[in-house]
C-alpha cells in the first residue's frame, strides 16, 4: 500500500479551440498597444505581431487560462488546498489542447478517536510554607542594600566594586565598564575573579586571563578567552533588610509581615494553576496526537517549523542578543524542530475537528476580554487593540487560538485526571 499522504496530483486538460480563442484575442490586444518599428501604433500586422510576442503571448495565455481550470477542478473534486498549486509537465503546442499537471496538498482526512475521558497524569503542585519563605527571602535580596567595607581587605562575601577592562584574545570588541559589581566566592562568579580579587584591597589594579565555557549563558562571552585589566574601586557588603511589618510596608502595600506572607501565597497559587492549566493542555494535546495516526501537508508543517524559529529569534532579540552574531547552525536547528512541529500542525487539526463536532466557539464577550486583557498590558484601549489586530489581519488568529483553548479546556474537564507525586511525575515526562 502506498504511504498515506495529503499530496494531490491532477491531470488536466484545455481544448485545443479555447486555447486558439485565447492565442488570438490575447495578440489582438497585444496588436492594439505595441510599438513596432515602421508602424504606426495599433496598425502593425497580427501574424507579425504573433511572431514577434511570441513569448509573451504564450506567457499571458498560460496565466489567464492554468489557474482558472485548476480552480474549476478543485470545486468539482470538492478538494480544499492548503499549498499553492505546482504546474508541471506542461504542454503547450498551438493548435493541440492545453495539458499540464497541478500539484498541490489538501487537509488529510480522518476519523477522530475516543477522545472524551482522556487519560492523562498531572504532578501535585502544593504551595508550601517553604516555597513563601524562599519568595520572601528573594524579597529581600532584591531590597538589600550596599555598604561599604573600610579598614580590611577583600573576603569571600564581599562584593567588590571595579573599573574593569577586558581584550579578548585573538582581536574583537573589548568589554568596558567603569564601575562593576563583583560577588567574591560565589557560585556564579568565574573562578579567575575569586582567586585573583580574594585579598586585595582599595586601589589595587590587577591584570589575569579568564577563559569562558562554550556554554557560558552570555553568548558574548561564550567560548572565548578574555585579558582582564581591572582597578579597585571600592569594597561593599550586602545588607539584607529584616523581615519585619517594616519591611512588608517598603515592598508592596501590605500593611503587616502577615498581610506580606498571605498576598505572597496567593501569588504563588495564582502562577501554580496557570502552570497546572498549561500543563494539561500540554498533556491533553500529546494524548491526542498519540490517538491519532494520519499524514500532515508538509506545507503546514514548513510553516510551523518557521514559526517556531521565529519564536526562538524573539526570545534571543528579547534578552538583547542579536541572532546574527550567534554561533548557530540555523538550518540544522530548523530541521530538529520538524518533528514537534508535525505534531503541531496534527495537533491543530484535531482539536479543529474536535471544536466543529462539540459545537464548541468563541462568542464576542470572550473575544472582548482577551482584547480588554491584551489592551491593559500594552497600555491601549480595547478598541485601538481591535483595529490594529484587523489591520495586521491577526484578528482571525486570535480568535483561533481561543477556540482552540476553549476546546483544550473542555477536553481537560472531560478527561480522566491523575494526580501524581512531583518526582514520578517529572520522570514520566523525560
Amino acid at each position: 500500500m502506498a504511504e498515506a499522504t495529503c499530496r494531490r496530483e491532477l491531470d488536466l486538460e484545455i481544448p485545443a479551440e479555447e486555447v486558439t480563442k485565447k492565442i488570438e484575442s490575447v495578440a489582438k490586444e497585444f496588436a492594439r498597444v505595441a510599438r513596432v518599428p515602421g508602424f504606426r501604433p495599433g496598425k502593425a500586422p497580427v501574424s507579425l505581431i504573433r511572431r514577434r510576442f511570441a513569448e509573451d503571448i504564450k506567457g499571458e495565455v498560460l496565466q489567464s487560462l492554468v489557474p482558472e481550470r485548476v480552480e474549476k477542478a478543485v470545486s468539482e473534486q470538492k478538494l480544499t488546498p492548503v499549498s499553492q498549486p505546482q504546474v508541471e509537465k506542461l504542454d503547450f503546442v498551438e493548435g493541440q489542447p492545453l495539458k499540464f499537471r497541478a500539484v498541490f496538498e489538501v487537509l488529510p482526512e480522518f476519523e477522530l478517536g475516543n477522545y472524551k475521558g482522556l487519560g492523562i497524569e498531572l504532578p501535585a503542585m502544593e504551595i508550601t510554607d517553604s516555597d513563601v519563605t524562599k519568595t520572601l527571602e528573594e524579597m529581600r535580596e532584591r531590597a538589600a542594600a550596599f555598604a561599604p567595607v573600610e579598614g580590611r581587605s577583600v573576603e569571600n562575601g564581599d562584593y567588590v566594586q571595579l573599573k574593569l577592562m577586558g581584550t579578548p584574545t585573538g582581536g574583537g570588541e573589548p568589554l568596558q565598564a567603569d564601575s562593576v559589581l563583583c560577588h567574591i566566592g560565589a557560585e556564579e562568579t568565574m573562578e579567575p575573579f575569586n582567586e585573583n580579587l580574594r585579598g586585595v584591597n582599595i586601589g589595587d589594579h590587577k591584570n589575569f586571563e579568564v577563559a569562558y565555557p562554550a556554554d557560558y549563558p552570555d553568548a558574548k562571552l561564550a567560548g572565548k578567552t578574555y585579558n582582564y585589566a581591572v582597578e579597585v574601586l571600592g569594597i561593599k557588603n550586602k545588607k539584607l533588610p529584616e523581615l519585619n511589618d517594616d519591611f512588608a510596608k517598603d515592598v508592596s502595600d501590605a500593611a503587616t509581615l502577615d498581610e506580606l506572607k498571605k498576598k505572597v501565597s496567593e501569588g504563588l497559587e495564582h502562577q501554580r494553576d496557570h502552570r497546572q492549566k498549561e500543563l494539561q493542555r500540554e498533556r491533553v494535546l500529546a494524548e491526542l496526537v498519540k490517538l491519532h495516526d494520519f499524514p500532515v501537508p508538509e506545507a503546514l508543517v514548513e510553516h510551523q517549523m518557521d514559526v517556531r524559529l521565529e519564536r526562538v529569534v524573539r526570545s534571543l532579540a528579547a534578552q538583547g542578543v542579536d541572532p546574527r552574531a550567534v554561533n548557530v547552525d540555523w538550518v540544522s536547528l530548523r530541521k530538529r524542530q520538524q518533528e514537534r512541529a508535525t505534531d503541531d500542525v496534527k495537533a491543530e487539526l484535531i482539536i479543529d475537528r474536535i471544536a466543529t463536532a462539540e459545537n464548541i466557539d468563541v462568542t464576542e464577550e470572550e473575544v472582548q476580554h482577551e482584547l480588554e486583557h491584551m489592551a491593559s498590558h500594552s497600555g491601549e484601549s480595547a478598541d485601538v487593540a481591535r483595529a490594529r489586530l484587523t489591520k495586521q489581519g491577526a484578528l482571525d488568529t486570535m480568535k483561533a487560538k481561543l477556540r482552540s483553548d476553549k476546546t483544550l479546556d473542555w477536553l481537560a474537564q472531560n478527561a480522566q485526571i491523575k494526580t501524581v507525586a512531583a518526582a514520578s511525575a517529572a520522570a514520566d515526562s523525560k
